[in-house]
């Protein structure tokens, strides 16, 4: 069905987020959810809140879902001079794997990134873990196989391009037993199908920004100077494109 425009719709990036984060004194009562404004996604939607925390039930969920809150806490330090961060997000993959008891970890990578592939691997085999790296041409597929025309390459029509394949990347991962599935530089699109189809716990080191050296933030950064003003500009996203479905 199609939103009508002007309808309340979940806005959490909008809100102070002093009803869902009050930072009270520990043990303190939260606030009513009524008291959230009326675009909040607890008020919207309690049931969802409901299928959420009979999740946690389970107790695998609860206790990854436990020593991911555990690694969180321990990406900061807490002093007389405030809050301040501890490690690098590679650090904390390898902090929270062992956690997790994972010895065996799986880069899925993009080949525009196979130095930096080269490099994470090294780092985790001297760490002591198990490494399984599979890259996003795996399969060598040509890109005609899904119906893409020469003219519509990279490089045009006269060389053969093999297609990004992330399900056989999930699907190697899956195969391989990895305990962890990172993933590294993989484009949009690319890695939503990765998502999607892997089978195996499952984090992100990077993605891909191949303007602002892998550092997609840097745009919002800059939209509010002339390099990236852009951004702000008013657009109309009706494009009459059928919605893709991956049902």
């Amino acid at each position: 069905m199609a939103k009508e425009k002007g309808e309340i719709r979940s806005s959490c990036a909008r809100c102070p987020g002093t009803v869902c984060y009050p930072l009270a004194p520990a043990g303190a009562p939260m606030p009513p959810v009524e008291e959230a404004p009326a675009f909040c996604p607890m008020r919207r939607f309690p049931e969802a809140m409901d299928r959420a925390s009979d999740a946690y039930e389970n107790p695998g969920v609860r206790e990854f879902a436990r020593l991911a809150s555990l690694q969180e806490s321990q990406c900061y330090e807490l002093d007389a001079a405030g809050i301040r961060t501890r490690i690098p997000r590679i650090e904390e993959t390898m902090e929270f794997a062992r956690k997790c008891g994972y010895t065996r970890i799986g880069i899925a990578f993009c080949v525009g990134l196979k130095e930096e592939a080269r490099m994470i691997a090294s780092i985790f085999e001297n760490k002591g873990f198990e490494v399984v790296s599979v890259n996003c041409k795996v399969g060598r597929v040509p890109k005609e196989d899904i119906g893409l025309k020469g003219s519509e390459k990279i490089m045009g029509p006269d060389l053969m391009e093999p297609m990004c394949n992330p399900i056989a990347q999930a699907e190697v991962m899956e195969a391989e037993e990895v305990d962890l599935a990172v993933l590294l530089g993989l484009c949009v699109g690319h890695d939503t199908l990765f998502f999607r189809s892997c089978r195996v716990p499952c984090t992100v080191l990077a993605v891909k920004d191949r303007v602002l050296g892998h550092n997609p933030l840097a745009a919002l950064y800059l939209s509010k100077s002339p390099y990236y003003g852009r951004l702000n500009a008013p657009g109309n996203n009706d494009t009459g494109v059928p919605k893709v479905r991956l049902d």
